[in-house]
C-alpha cells in the first residue's frame, strides 16, 4: 500500500512525537525530514555539497537535536540548491510501498502535495518554548532564550522565498497547546483512519 501522511508545523509543536506514534501505530516508515537539514547544517563546509553527499550515518549523529543544529538547519533550508538536493530523497521515501509518515515544514505544501493525509501541528509560542526548554535543560540556556530562538526561527521559516512554512490548504489543523500527547496522537490516528476508510469504500 502506498499511503503518505504529511505532518508539518513549527518547532516544538509536537509533530515529531505525533509522527513517531502514528508511524508505530500503523506500521508505516517514518522520516523526520528536519534531520536532513540539521545534518547538512552541522556538517559544515559547502551546504550544497553536504546535501548531495548526505549518508545514513549523517542522520544518526548525536548532536542533531541541539538548539545549534536547529538554527543551522533553518539557515541551510533557505538555500534553494540544498532543498533541491533533498527533495527527491524525501519523495521517494514518501511513496515507497508500505506507507510513510514524514514530518517537517513543507511536506504537505511542497514535498508531498498529493499526500493522502496532511496535518499541521501547532501550539502557542510560550508552550512550544517551554517544551523545548525542558528538552534542553542542563545546557545552560534560559527559557527566554529558547523563546527568542523559536520566534526568530519561525520568522525565518515563514518569510523565506523557497517553500515557506505554512499549512497546506487541505491540512487538518491540530493545535496541541492544551492537548496531552495521547489526545493529540488519537486525533491524528482518527484522521488517518477516516481517510483509509474512504479509500477502501
Amino acid at each position: 500500500m502506498i499511503f503518505t501522511v504529511a505532518i508539518d508545523g513549527p518547532a516544538a509543536a509536537g509533530k515529531g512525537t505525533i509522527s513517531r506514534a502514528v508511524a508505530a501505530h500503523f506500521g508505516f516508515a517514518h522520516l523526520d525530514t528536519g534531520l536532513l537539514y540539521r545534518a547538512v547544517g552541522t556538517k559544515g563546509g559547502d551546504p550544497v555539497a553536504a546535501a548531495l553527499g548526505l549518508t545514513p550515518d549523517d542522520l544518526a549523529r548525536p548532536d542533531l537535536r541541539t538548539a545549534e543544529a536547529g538554527q543551522a538547519a533553518s539557515r541551510v533550508a533557505a538555500i534553494p540548491e540544498v532543498r533541491a538536493a533533498l527533495v527527491a530523497f524525501q519523495r521517494r521515501f514518501a511513496r515507497a510501498d508500505g506507507g510513510a509518515v514524514l514530518d517537517g515544514r513543507d511536506i504537505g505544501t511542497v514535498i508531498c502535495p498529493e499526500a493522502e493525509v496532511k496535518l499541521y501541528v501547532t501550539a502557542s509560542d510560550a508552550v512550544r518554548a517551554h517544551r523545548r526548554w525542558l528538552e534542553l535543560r542542563g545546557s545552560g540556556i534560559s527559557e527566554a532564550e529558547v523563546l527568542a530562538q523559536l520566534v526568530e526561527r519561525d520568522r525565518r521559516d515563514t518569510a523565506r522565498e523557497a517553500a515557506p512554512l505554512k499549512p497546506a490548504a487541505d491540512a487538518l489543523l491540530l493545535d496541541t497547546t492544551e492537548l496531552t500527547i495521547d489526545a493529540a496522537v488519537n486525533k491524528a490516528i482518527a484522521a488517518i483512519n477516516e481517510r483509509i476508510g474512504q479509500g477502501r469504500a
